[in-house]
């Protein structure tokens, strides 16, 4: 059974420590993917690492400095002179939010890593991000654009009223 009254609402203070906690996880994936990564391509498979497999890794640093970069700005939270906490940031838990897509594509990002110590072919599964960017733009903004009806003009009034509010005009003046 659902529960009665309003959605209880967090603290600031609970806010800051789930995104304490968020961040602290995302560095952890991230570190962990980068570590079987380098491990088995650049020390277990080190002659055979090609342009490619050094490339790709710059990418997926590249990536994973922005979207954690990002999450962290986010997050940020303002302490007063004393101490105190003024504001725990934005929460990073919040769903539909910006930081659910950037937690989304450091899952990925690190998922696509890991497996491409398998076959250097799984870095193509990155192009789900920009998919799935695409498809919020067309569910969000591009769609609804396209396929909304255009404005009706208002109902063309029948010559009889139409004469009728041209004497009452009239009369008027």
């Amino acid at each position: 059974m659902a529960p009665k009254g309003k959605v209880g609402t967090k603290g600031k203070k609970q806010i800051y420590e789930e995104n304490e906690a968020t961040l602290k996880f995302y560095t952890r994936v991230i570190l962990g993917a980068n570590a079987i990564y380098a491990v088995i391509n650049l020390l277990a498979f080190y002659s055979s690492s090609t342009f490619w497999t050094w490339l790709l890794l710059m990418f997926a640093l590249a990536v994973y400095v922005g979207s954690y970069r990002s999450m962290s700005a986010m997050a940020k939270p303002v302490f007063a002179e004393d101490g105190s906490l003024l504001d725990g940031g934005i929460d990073l838990n919040m769903e539909q939010g910006m930081a659910e897509h950037l937690k989304d594509v450091i899952l990925l990002t690190a998922i696509v890593q890991v497996l491409s110590t398998i076959s250097s072919y799984f870095w193509y599964l990155w192009l789900l991000a920009p998919a799935r960017a695409l498809q919020l733009l067309w569910v969000n903004f591009l769609g609804p654009w396209f396929t909304a009806e255009s404005p009706t003009a208002p109902e063309e009034v029948n010559e009889k009223k139409q004469r009728r509010q041209e004497r009452r005009q009239m009369k008027r003046f």
